[in-house]
């Protein structure tokens, strides 16, 4: 005769009650191999980020160090030295208000150059705006050979004290911006060659 445990279904029976007497045996292999795996995850995931850490902080530095030794920009050959405006303070009412710009232009021009001089006058809500601008031909010159300074020219600007709506301007304190450019023409009309740097100012309009 076969023993209790010898017979099929008792056996089956017998593994159950074990089971049932200690649930935790079916679960403990799979929480084993569980944690295993979160730890090769966690030990994974920590070396990647690591590797993009070294690998990120060189171009960083790189990029911030070429950032703070950038070489400063070199002022532009066609300077404007100075703007006068007359008079200041200005009553809109009373007539004109001139822009005097002296400029320096470049030591050689090779062909006959535009000069460009504009003006963007603005009061302090920027509601009221107005755009003045005035075109120069300049003749080809060669550098000088006796170290004298680059030539100079002075263009005038007028403004009549009207805003873009053609309304005499109210009283305040007026922002200024003038610009310089020389002009070269081309197959497609006039292009750029060289731009000066602005200059800005205020104007008190009574």
């Amino acid at each position: 005769m076969l023993s209790p445990l010898h017979r099929p279904t008792d056996r089956a029976l017998f593994i159950l009650g074990v089971f049932a007497c200690n649930p935790m045996t079916i679960y403990q292999p799979s929480i084993m191999l569980n944690s295993k795996v979160a730890t090769w995850i966690g030990i994974t995931s920590w070396l990647l980020l690591c590797t993009a850490l070294l690998l990120w902080s060189p171009s960083f530095a790189t990029a911030k160090s070429k950032h703070k030794h950038k070489a400063p920009r070199h002022e532009p050959e066609l300077k404007i030295l100075e703007v006068t405006l007359s008079p200041n303070p200005y009553t809109a009412s009373s007539g004109s208000l001139e822009f005097s710009a002296l400029l320096q232009l470049p030591k050689k021009l090779e062909e006959p150059t535009i000069l460009e001089v504009t003006s963007l006058i603005t009061s302090p809500s920027k509601s009221s705006l107005r755009f003045l601008s005035t075109r120069t031909t300049l003749e080809p010159h060669q550098a000088p050979t006796d170290g004298s300074s680059p030539p100079n020219i002075s263009v005038m600007l007028t403004w009549d004290g009207l805003d873009q709506h053609k309304t005499t301007a109210g009283a305040g304190l007026y922002h200024f911006e003038v610009k310089a450019k020389l002009l070269t023409n081309g197959e497609k009309g006039p292009r750029t060659q060289m731009v000066g740097w602005p200059k800005r100012g205020t104007i008190e309009v009574k």
